[in-house]
């Protein structure tokens, strides 16, 4: 796998040198084996990052970037991949990671009521990705610590922060490419690891199977499905999730499908359906999503249940705003109805300006419509991929927070 892309196909190296060797005399040459076997070189890949964040919670009583409200992080990844043999091969991925406000101090975790669930730590240092894989033919098996790209696994996924797998799943993956223009994914996974934690899921892990199709001109299917038996002690849950994506002239179309249930009494199952329209011209760039959920209490994702790290990304449900803390929709509010509009212009040889607004009303007499926006802008200098964004979100109760970002981050 190389920078995220779930259960890479490792290469094999064989050189075969046929022919007969002729003799040279009056010394005879030693005589070349018919198949020379070439180890393939290791794939290395890494990044260092630096970010700087500026918050503004009125919820604080705090000026605008003031110490308290400052954020500085600093990342450094490296991994690297290597074919062993016979098929068989093994990889790795070391991430670090500083993490202080203005005041060195260690950075508090709250949720969105402000009430404090902890600190994180200052510093961080894990294994992100441990694993072995092994490939015969068109199938391809990986086992141990990896990651799961959202593409083939919405409800569990893992995401770059910076550089940094926010979260990787410790348990066992199988692709197989025989059938034409399709991908068929199968997966056992043990448990979660986030940072220096892991949680395990449930009493015997999560089973998942999936499958992307691209036999339609300009088209993809895609589908997954979850079962998590005795996800607490006599409760299951399950998920199953569909989406269709195409391009029709200038235009790019999607629909997509998520369900979750939690056999458990209190819980209604959760459905969210969500479409979206984009367009290009020239160089400007547009794209309208709408959703709704529907008001059930089942999770549309598992990110949110049994992981340590309330803020990160919560859904690959198309229907998320955004949120300060990176998160989408949650669908424990209810009946939901959502919109949102991106729109980006790319400057040649400048760099891009990107810009969006979106809303989120619940069916909730006691929560306001969550309304958010941000506008930022990319470019590269010296090898380097640099972002600015501001960022704003009235959240559900009312409450309005606001950030700056400054980041830079160097892949290799």
């Amino acid at each position: 796998m190389k920078r995220g892309v779930l259960l890479s196909l490792i290469a094999s190296g064989l050189i075969y040198a046929g022919g007969d060797i002729v003799p040279v005399e009056p010394v005879q040459e030693p005589v070349v084996p018919a198949a020379a076997v070439v180890p393939a070189a290791c794939d290395f890949w890494g990044s260092v990052g630096l970010r700087y964040d500026a918050n503004d919670f009125d919820t604080d009583d705090t000026e605008f970037g003031d110490a308290e409200n400052n954020r500085f992080l600093s990342t450094i990844v490296l991994g690297g991949e290597k074919e062993i043999g016979y098929g068989f091969g093994i990889g790795a991925e070391l991430a670090g990671s500083f993490l202080t406000d203005g005041e060195f101090n260690k950075i508090e975790i709250r949720d969105e009521d402000g009430i404090l669930l902890g600190y994180r730590e200052t510093e961080d240092a894990e294994i992100s990705q441990l694993y072995a894989t092994y490939k015969y033919g068109n199938t391809a098996i990986k086992a141990g610590r990896q990651a799961l790209p959202k593409a083939v696994s919405p409800w569990a996924f893992s995401v770059r922060d910076l550089g940094m797998l926010e979260r990787t799943y410790d348990g066992i993956t199988i692709v197989n490419t025989d059938l034409a223009d399709t991908t068929l994914v199968g997966a056992w996974i043990r448990s979660v690891a986030d940072g220096t934690e892991d949680t395990k899921i449930g009493d015997k892990g999560l089973f998942m199977v999936g499958a992307i199709n691209k036999s339609l001109a300009d088209t993809t299917l895609s589908g997954a499905a979850y079962y998590i038996p005795d996800f607490e002690p006599d409760v299951d849950a399950s998920s199953v999730w569909a989406a269709a994506e195409t391009k029709f002239n200038n235009f790019d179309l999607g629909l997509q499908l998520a369900y979750a249930d939690i056999d458990k009494d209190g819980y209604d199952s959760t459905v969210g359906v969500a479409g979206y329209v984009g367009t290009t011209y020239n160089n400007l760039k547009a794209k309208l999503t709408l959703a709704y959920i529907n008001d059930g209490n089942a999770p549309l994702s598992l990110n949110r249940y049994g992981a340590t790290d309330l803020y990160a990304p919560s859904s690959g449900f198309w229907g998320g705003t955004y949120r300060l803390f990176g998160g989408s929709s949650n669908p424990a509010l209810g009946e939901q109805k959502i919109a949102r509009l991106d729109v980006d212009y790319n400057i040649p040889g400048y760099g891009t300006i990107y810009a969006g607004v979106a809303a989120d009303e619940p069916d909730n007499d006691d929560k306001d419509t969550a309304v958010a926006a941000r506008v930022g802008y990319k470019f590269k200098t010296l090898g380097f991929n640099n972002k600015i964004e501001y960022r704003y979100y009235d959240d559900f109760d009312g409450n309005t927070k606001q950030r700056v970002r400054l980041e830079t981050i160097y892949k290799f």
